[in-house]
């Protein structure tokens, strides 16, 4: 949790004239007063808002923009103010349009938005302890059917030996494979869900996501990302589908496509989070893995804040070491018994927990 990124204030000016459609570069700049504006602010803060009009230049009026929704307006170059209040977190572009005779004049730059309130810290207490495929280099872990549905990749451990992709069936009370439908070795497995009786899993860098019947694990279909990324994490709403590449970034997603609906960014009062990866829709909200930690952190997906933060770091304790063992991942949630299954990258147990708020 220590590896946030805070962005440097990065102000870059656009000139453009808008009162013709011809192309030629105004000789003024209006930029804004910096010395009144911050890196980074939280939510119900206010931003105090000024642009420096050039030498002899008088300015007519300035619109404040955040992420180009109009935010605000003044006239001549008054000082100006807004609200943070129900907005999306992580880094957002303010922009000013100051007019001075006829033409307009743009200044734009990055702030980062973050959350005002500190994430709640849960507990957990363990339920049952089962066997799991040590083999089974865990990506996405959902239940469908009183089964899990089981997503692993062909990642390495300490040894050198490389685990197998694969999707599969799994028995949670045995952690007997029942059915296994194996990829190619050329192909990094990543996180899986279920959605509509289909299961869709992504790649890592094949920039892919394949689409199974969820009864037979029969691919039905291969889908391409909207853009050239990873695949790491993926969950659903019952219409959407989540997913993460290992940034801070969550992204919503047309399940028919892939296209990209929205995207959010990840972050806590201290700043965004990277490494976001495996995901489970809970009660609408995420509940989330922190690549190569022990921690899972609850979402709001509307506005990517993380509302509370588990460690399981103590379940380390129960398993039976080997050289290949590997970090913490893999979520499922038990909706018949409102507990969670959960393991890691080739361990040999799979813990059901409850998760005390």
């Amino acid at each position: 949790m220590n590896n946030y990124k805070i962005l440097t204030l990065a102000c870059v000016t656009t000139l453009f004239t808008a009162c013709n459609d011809k192309k030629n570069t105004p000789d003024l700049i209006v930029n804004f007063d910096t010395t009144l504006l911050k890196n980074s602010y939280q939510s119900g803060e206010k931003i105090d808002l000024k642009v420096i009009a050039p030498e002899n230049k008088t300015i007519d009026s300035v619109q404040y923009f955040l992420n180009d929704v109009k935010i605000t307006s003044s006239k001549g170059a008054n000082p100006d103010s807004y609200t943070l209040e129900n907005v999306k977190f992580g880094a957002r572009i303010l922009k000013s349009l100051a007019y001075i005779d006829g033409k307009s004049y743009e200044s734009s730059l990055e702030i980062k938005i973050l959350p005002k309130d500190a994430p709640e810290i849960w507990s957990y207490g363990i339920i049952n302890t089962f066997d799991h495929d040590q083999t089974a280099y865990t990506q996405g872990l959902e239940f469908y059917g009183g089964n899990l549905i089981e997503s692993t990749g062909n990642g390495a451990g300490a040894s050198g030996k490389r685990g197998k992709s694969s999707i599969r069936k799994v028995d949670p009370r045995t952690g007997a494979v029942l059915k296994k439908v194996e990829l190619d070795d050329s192909i990094f497995g990543e996180g899986a869900t279920v959605l509509n009786n289909k299961i869709y899993q992504l790649t890592y860098k094949n920039n892919e996501a394949y689409v199974y019947n969820a009864e037979t694990l029969e691919k039905e279909a291969t889908l391409p990302y909207f853009k050239n990324m990873e695949g790491w994490g993926l969950t659903n709403d019952g219409t959407y589908l989540y997913m993460t590449d290992g940034t801070d970034k969550l992204y919503k997603i047309n399940p028919k496509d892939f296209s990209l609906v929205e995207e959010l960014y990840i972050a806590t009062e201290r700043g965004t989070v990277p490494t976001i990866n495996e995901l489970e829709w809970v009660n609408g909200k995420i509940y989330a893995n922190f690549y190569g930690t022990d921690l899972i952190g609850v979402i709001d997906p509307t506005t990517g804040r993380v509302e509370a933060v588990i460690d399981f770091k103590g379940l380390k304790t129960d398993l039976n070491d080997h050289i290949d063992q590997d970090v913490f991942n893999g979520i499922a949630y038990n909706r018949a018994t409102d507990t969670f299954f959960v393991t890691g990258k080739n361990w040999d147990k799979i813990f059901e927990v409850r998760i005390n708020k």
